[in-house]
């Protein structure tokens, strides 16, 4: 497990503190496909919310707090709403997957309009079962979204893991 891809990605640096990984985390789409990072998706390829697995080390008494955030908004060029929160579950038992957690603020589909985007996952390991309180964004209000601040905010400490992917807005013939 190895944090340069989020370097070189700047995933480091503009999401996240530098860190090493210490758990293992699979996130796939329905599509079977795998996220590494880096890689390319079309948005239609990502409507649907992933299946989001802990793999370890940990065990049914470890939990966690994933999020997912564009922070390229509205344009890589000029992000001024960044980050844009796209998906936050909490109290996630390790060794399950996200489905096993409480969703606190519901997956949006990335719909990037100008440029590439970065989707960013973020795995925190709680201290112990705590759902996350403070600094939830409202449904209408997921602009402006800090991870570095909500895991500061949530005494979550630096993540365990992360992974991200790139998407651009897709063109009419690209959908067919």
């Amino acid at each position: 497990m190895s944090s340069e891809p989020l370097v070189v990605g700047r995933v480091i640096g503009d999401v996240l503190e530098c860190f090493s990984p210490t758990t293992k985390m699979h996130v796939t789409y329905p599509n079977h496909k795998q996220v590494f990072n880096g890689h390319e998706f079309y948005p239609s390829a990502v409507t649907i919310k992933p299946r989001v697995e802990i793999l370890g080390p940990a065990d049914m008494r470890t939990f966690f707090t994933l999020v997912m955030t564009d922070p390229d908004v509205p344009g890589p060029s000029d992000p001024y709403l960044k980050e844009h929160l796209h998906w936050l579950v909490t109290d996630i038992p390790g060794t399950t997957d996200a489905t096993f957690g409480k969703e606190m603020v519901s997956y949006e589909m990335p719909r990037p309009n100008i440029g590439i985007h970065r989707f960013v996952f973020v795995l925190f390991q709680q201290k112990g079962r705590q759902t996350v309180k403070t600094n939830l964004p409202t449904s209408s209000a997921r602009d402006n979204f800090n991870t570095r601040r909500f895991a500061a905010d949530n005494d979550l400490g630096l993540p365990v893991a992360a992974v991200f992917f790139n998407a651009q807005r897709e063109t009419a013939a690209r959908r067919r």
